[in-house]
């Protein structure tokens, strides 16, 4: 593309740097901020702004927050009795969407991954360990996506909580092994969180030598 402006250019350059953004989508955009009100894009930049400045991660399960502690943890509607092991921030978002889930969420920013340098000291494994032994926790759901990588992070999570009396489930398969838990369609997450198993019954493969 040619452009009579380098400010455009740059902008332009800016926007398809996001996912999923080619240079027709992202011209698209700039020259719609160009012809919105001052003020509106004034905003619209002080609201990303300030989202990147300020947000922090909870203290408590890693997720976003605008506080310290998220407005998931300090919700006294939640069962804190139970937590949802997922693998990112974009997993919390897919599962409150079904509305099927009421407990509180363990963010672990990934799974274990030998071949891609990822260990357990890489996770939010230790900060969950740490919440299995001080809170009153009574189910661990592995949320995690049906990969190997996700049965081989949830059989060592199992495995170094044996003794305490934590019930530990998973979610149904209802998802493709293989599959991203993120990209499941809500109907099929919901009934994935509804009719969760005992862990055993899919990741015990993986202590067997």
């Amino acid at each position: 593309m040619i452009y009579s402006s380098k400010l455009i250019e740059d902008a332009v350059t800016e926007f398809s740097k996001l996912p999923g953004i080619g240079k027709k989508t992202a011209l698209r955009m700039v020259l719609h901020l160009l012809k919105s009100e001052k003020e509106k894009v004034l905003f619209f930049s002080d609201v990303i702004s300030k989202m990147r400045n300020e947000i922090v991660f909870c203290k408590q399960c890693n997720n976003v927050s605008d506080n310290e502690i998220c407005l998931i943890c300090v919700d006294p509607g939640r069962n804190h009795s139970q937590i949802c092991v997922i693998e990112s921030i974009r997993d919390v978002i897919a599962i409150e969407s079904t509305q099927q889930y009421n407990g509180t969420y363990h963010v672990l920013g990934g799974v274990i991954s030998p071949l891609d340098g990822i260990g357990p000291e890489q996770l939010n494994i230790d900060s969950l360990f740490t919440r299995v032994k001080q809170e009153d926790v009574q189910e661990l759901i592995m949320a995690l996506s049906p990969t190997i990588e996700g049965d081989t992070t949830a059989y060592f999570i199992a495995k170094h909580i044996i003794g305490f009396p934590v019930k530990i489930t998973t979610i149904a398969r209802g998802i493709s092994f293989g599959g991203e838990l993120e990209y499941a369609d809500e109907m099929t997450l919901a009934k994935s969180i509804a009719k969760r198993l005992p862990i055993e019954n899919y990741v015990t493969v993986f202590g067997k030598n």
